[in-house]
């Protein structure tokens, strides 16, 4: 009696479905819209970048932003033609803080683009290794810069530097990464013993495959609401070392040297610091309410 053979049968593996990011865009826009103070933030900011952009064509005299003089209309108060008034040797001052966004914008981008990769790579590394020497050197690296605080780190950096918009940048970047190497430490630390991490070890995956594709997406949330609420600490900070000297240098408008300019001329010529004061204080503000909705946003909540 002959036995017949089967055929095993075809087996194949499903093929995995495509995300939707149009449908994953509006459910993030749903959460965040929630908020409604995140959303008057979002505003914010975008307006600011759109007149940090197009300065040049937006700012109703955007020659003043050089070494221009016009004693002529030196001390003007708020008035039809300048809404701000004009500085001490007749400057708009609306066209000045416009230009000024642009290098706050800068500075914040630059700070946080250099920081952000580096903190978080090193606390990454720090926490999933931490059998390994270099751990215990990199988070006792992190402490004493931690211990330090930030303005005055910065502020010993920036004095042995000449000062310039770029060296302030550097001297924040020395001040800022710590933080994000701690903040990722510690997640890697509680994620490198969930079950999906342990999977991926017993399947042979590589440690950096493990810490750049299992553990970093995992730490999105938190370092990009970091990031948003950071945006307006680094330009407060930012104006600070331009209050003191440390930062752009005249006659580049920057937002803390305005206020600094001003400050000499208070209560009289009230509006040669105020409006620049006013101006950080929009800028920040609105990354402080977008970061909140930010939070809320990529929370598991609702």
């Amino acid at each position: 009696m002959s036995v017949r053979s089967r055929a095993a049968p075809d087996v194949r593996m499903a093929p995995r479905p495509k995300r939707d990011w149009g449908d994953e865009a509006k459910r993030l826009w749903y959460k965040f819209s929630l908020n409604k103070a995140s959303v008057i933030g979002l505003c914010i900011v975008l307006f600011v970048l759109v007149l940090a952009v197009f300065q040049p064509w937006l700012a109703p005299y955007p020659h003043h932003v050089g070494a221009v003089v016009d004693f002529a209309n030196a001390n003007r108060p708020p008035c039809k033609e300048y809404w701000m008034g004009t500085d001490t040797v007749g400057r708009d001052i609306m066209s000045r803080i416009f230009y000024a966004y642009r290098g706050a914008f800068t500075l914040g981008l630059g700070v946080l683009l250099a920081t952000v990769p580096l903190g978080s790579i090193l606390g990454l590394v720090a926490g999933y290794w931490k059998e390994r020497w270099f751990s215990t050197v990199i988070m006792r690296v992190t402490d004493v810069f931690l211990a330090l605080p930030p303005m005055i780190l910065a502020l010993c950096v920036c004095a042995i530097m000449r000062p310039t918009l770029f060296n302030s940048m550097m001297a924040m970047c020395v001040a800022w990464w710590p933080w994000y190497t701690r903040l990722t430490y510690g997640m890697a630390t509680s994620l490198r013993n969930e079950m999906y991490v342990k999977s991926a070890e017993l399947l042979g995956a590589s440690k950096s495959h493990i810490i750049f594709k299992e553990l970093l997406p995992n730490c999105y949330g938190s370092i990009l609401t970091k990031m948003t609420l950071d945006m307006g600490w680094v330009i407060l900070t930012g104006a600070t070392l331009s209050f003191v000297g440390l930062g752009e240098q005249p006659p580049t408008p920057a937002l803390g040297n305005m206020v600094s300019e001003g400050a000499k001329y208070l209560p009289a010529q009230w509006w040669i610091s105020i409006f620049p004061a006013l101006a950080i204080m929009v800028i920040v503000l609105g990354f402080n309410l977008m970061g909140d909705g930010i939070k809320d946003m990529l929370s598991g909540e609702a």
